[in-house]
């Protein structure tokens, strides 16, 4: 049988640079080699595209792009007629046909719809959600309106921009309440959020957010707590979901740094929590999935609150991705190994 040529995608110009590196290098040493043939196409901070044939072992330190000989300059062409990459060796660019494209980035510029855009225009076949998804799930001010359409509950919110004055956000607290939570509109691994307590706390909540996104949203604190729904998509659309995991906290909210370190917080798999209530969680799960148009894979994250109400955070199209983050270890939860998942991924991506 001949081996798919897979381009896996790592990196990207996001302040999440450092996790896609971790995922990209577990999903680099899980796929098949008998089945797959793997491309590394890293892309530095500062958007430079390069096909890395080097170790492995030299993508989660982010030495790779150190590695002169192994890192060659390459781009992902929108021409359909050469489905895949152009690789140029001095003055020679060569052609380098692809068959499915993975791309294992995190935050904008790779979970938003840019580069699932690029490469449905160049008519690869894409792992995970498409443009018009993966644009919806990093908005959280549209994907919180859909999934309310869907008849799944959002925290009450308002968005702001920097053209808004002072009227605008002084009434937040007698509105939506106190604490409330800042957001950039379009941010992932809760960049630029802060947990305000006091209004004269909301100039520089809001600052912070404005750094991230010209949209800001303010959002009601939800009592309860985070749960994760993972979920996949066979080649048929039929949905299965992983273990529903729940996140303590000691204090606080799931920031990055409690979502990457777990200094004080806890992930409870599977959540402590009844199986009547985890098959409700799981369903609205499902229907924010549907809702958005997802396909492939997501992480839907919701609220439970101490009297059984379900409440939409946010969806991850593309979640960590290491043998140890949530989305796998749900997964192994419903009896799937990282590998059978990262084949089922694949196998649906190619139809």
């Amino acid at each position: 049988m001949k081996r798919k040529t897979v381009a896996v995608l790592f990196g990207g110009c996001s302040p999440e640079y450092p996790v896609s590196l971790q995922s990209a290098h577990a999903v680099l040493t899980h796929l098949d080699p008998a089945r797959y043939e793997t491309l590394a196409v890293g892309i530095t901070r500062d958007g430079r595209w390069f096909r890395y044939d080097g170790p492995t072992e030299r993508i989660p330190d982010d030495t790779w792009r150190e590695d002169a000989a192994h890192c060659t300059p390459a781009a992902l062409s929108p021409d359909r007629g050469v489905h895949g990459l152009l690789l140029r060796d001095g003055d020679r660019v060569q052609t380098v046909y692809v068959d499915i494209a993975f791309p294992v980035l995190h935050g904008k510029n790779g979970e938003d719809g840019t580069v699932q855009g690029l490469i449905e225009l160049a008519g690869i076949p894409l792992v995970g959600c498409g443009t018009l998804a993966s644009a919806l799930c990093m908005d959280k001010d549209r994907a919180h309106k859909l999934a309310a359409l869907a008849g799944i509950a959002a925290p009450r919110a308002a968005v702001l921009t920097r053209a808004d004055g002072p009227q605008a956000w002084q009434t937040l607290p007698e509105r939506l309440g106190l604490p409330l939570f800042i957001k950039p509109v379009r941010a992932g691994s809760s960049f630029g959020i802060t947990r305000v307590t006091a209004a004269d706390q909301l100039p520089a909540a809001l600052e912070r957010a404005f750094v991230h996104d010209s949209e800001v949203i303010a959002e009601e604190a939800i009592e309860g707590f985070e749960v994760g729904c993972a979920i996949l998509e066979d080649a048929s659309g039929g949905l299965l979901a992983g273990r529903v995991d729940e996140v303590e906290l000691a204090g606080g909210f799931f920031d990055y740094t409690e979502k990457y370190t777990l200094e004080t917080a806890k992930i409870h798999m599977p959540a402590r929590i009844s199986p009547e209530d985890e098959a409700r969680i799981l369903a609205a799960a499902k229907t924010v999935y549907r809702a958005l148009g997802c396909s492939g894979f997501a992480r839907v994250d919701l609220f439970f609150t101490p009297a059984g109400r379900i409440v939409f955070n946010e969806v991850n199209t593309i979640p960590g991705f290491t043998a140890h983050s949530r989305y796998p270890s749900m997964m192994r939860g419903a009896g799937l190994s990282f590998e059978t998942v990262l084949e089922r991924l694949l196998e649906a991506a190619a139809g």
